[in-house]
């Protein structure tokens, strides 16, 4: 793909060696110097560090968010807070890119290539957008997507267990994470999640709710949404919000740190706009709620625990699956996640992409083995029907696995599915 770019005589940028020509200048990145070093006949270069400078998108601020779970909520939370304080944010992440109330792209990679990150700041900047906000992945940290960008903050969420299939090990997986975190650049850490990964001390502040934090959790409550108290130095105040569930506090105080360290507010100016966050389409979203019904994107063990364990209070129904050509380790512990929690139990497929859904049941099944109340089978809309059908009253049921991702992806081909549409077909609803 190429780029308008008048620049030194050429009238053309690309990061692809097979788009190159006399016109067209080449942006030489980490990801595709091992195709540049091939070529015969080698073209101009320019880096990304000269891009940024050439293009003026160090006037952003630019935050990036990682961890395991959480980075999406997180990223949004903070962009939907700095918008209703009167910033002019920018938003890059799995749901796509957004300028002010406008999505620009659809959904896309976590972290796109570092051509496609700087073309969005561009854009953000023509926007006159002041910051940028991103979701950053271990795979963009460990194949350098980011480089060339310096960041205004960096944000941990927590790092748990997942893409071994990318990374081999847990500590591979953190020792990556923790790259992100070791040099000055300020931070907000997850005091509760510290142990997970290692960090330049310098410029870090942190957020907590069990343990002594920068941005301290006092008091808490879980009925109908969220109630919170917090001390930030002298400051303390209260946030209200509409969504459901620990894990989304943890969001929530990330989010509400980030901005009073962005912007210098007080912290009872953020926490104001903190109600006005309803939380993500396709995490802890309700579809139904009589009965109630809820559509989630938890696809490791650990976010299974975050969800159900939110819900603990009800009976739960669960449906789920795991993802093919993905980590098989987690399969059984996803399984001994839903034995733990749910009252009924519906094992199907989510996107088994390349391998056999009924491979994959088996796999989840044996952390299940001896549990009552368990279904499997690979047709998840089948799945999702005996689950709604067999509700009883005050029972919740969990999808879980894939949010809001309008596919299931079966061979390499695509086929349009939506759990949310799905449900609301069953119970006929719009």
């Amino acid at each position: 793909m190429k780029i308008p770019f008048d620049f030194r005589g050429f009238d053309s940028l690309t990061d692809d060696t097979n788009s190159l020509d006399d016109s067209t200048l080449f942006l030489l990145t980490a990801q595709n110097i091992k195709y540049y070093d091939k070529l015969e006949n080698k073209p101009e270069t320019i880096s990304p560090t000269e891009l940024i400078e050439q293009w003026g998108l160090d006037k952003l601020r630019v935050v990036g968010v990682t961890g395991t779970n959480g980075k999406t909520t997180v990223t949004a939370s903070i962009y939907s807070f700095l918008l209703d304080l009167g910033e002019k944010p920018a938003l890059q992440g799995t749901r796509g890119f957004f300028v002010g109330e406008e999505r620009l792209e659809d959904k896309a990679m976590t972290t796109p290539s570092i051509f496609d990150i700087l073309q969005h700041m561009r854009w953000a900047v023509e926007h006159e957008c002041n910051y940028f906000i991103m979701e950053v992945s271990s795979h963009a940290i460990d194949q350098n997507r980011i480089e060339g960008i310096e960041f205004a903050l960096k944000v941990h969420t927590n790092v748990t267990r997942d893409h071994l299939d990318y990374h081999g090990t847990v500590e591979e997986y953190r020792r990556v994470k923790s790259l992100f975190f070791a040099d000055d650049t300020p931070k907000l850490l997850n005091k509760d999640d510290i142990k997970s990964i290692t960090y330049n001390p310098k410029n870090a502040q942190s957020y907590g709710v069990d343990e002594p934090a920068t941005f301290k959790v006092q008091a808490f409550a879980m009925l109908h949404g969220l109630t919170t108290g917090v001390k930030y130095a002298e400051q303390e105040e209260t946030f209200h919000s509409p969504m459901v569930g620990l894990f989304n506090l943890f969001n929530l105080m990330a989010a509400v740190g980030s901005v009073v360290m962005l912007t210098g507010k007080t912290l009872a100016e953020v926490c104001e706009v903190v109600e006005n966050f309803a939380g993500v389409s396709g995490r802890m979203e309700v579809v139904s709620r009589e009965p109630l019904i809820i559509v989630d994107f938890a696809h490791t063990d650990d976010g299974m625990y975050q969800v159900l364990n939110a819900m603990k209070d009800k009976d739960i129904s669960v449906v789920f699956g795991a993802g093919g050509n993905r980590d098989k380790e987690k399969r059984p512990r996803m399984g001994a996640v839903a034995g733990r929690f749910a009252k009924k139990i519906y094992v199907t497929s989510d996107n088994p992409r390349d391998e056999v859904p009924e491979m994959i049941l088996e796999d989840i099944l044996v952390g299940l083995h001896g549990k009552e109340n368990v279904t499997a089978t690979p047709d998840r809309r089948l799945a999702i029907k005996m689950a709604i059908e067999s509700m009883e009253r005050d029972e919740v049921l969990l999808i879980l696995g894939k949010g809001d991702e309008t596919y299931q992806e079966i061979r390499g081909v695509k086929h349009d599915f939506d759990d949310r549409e799905v449900v609301r077909e069953i119970l006929k609803i719009s």
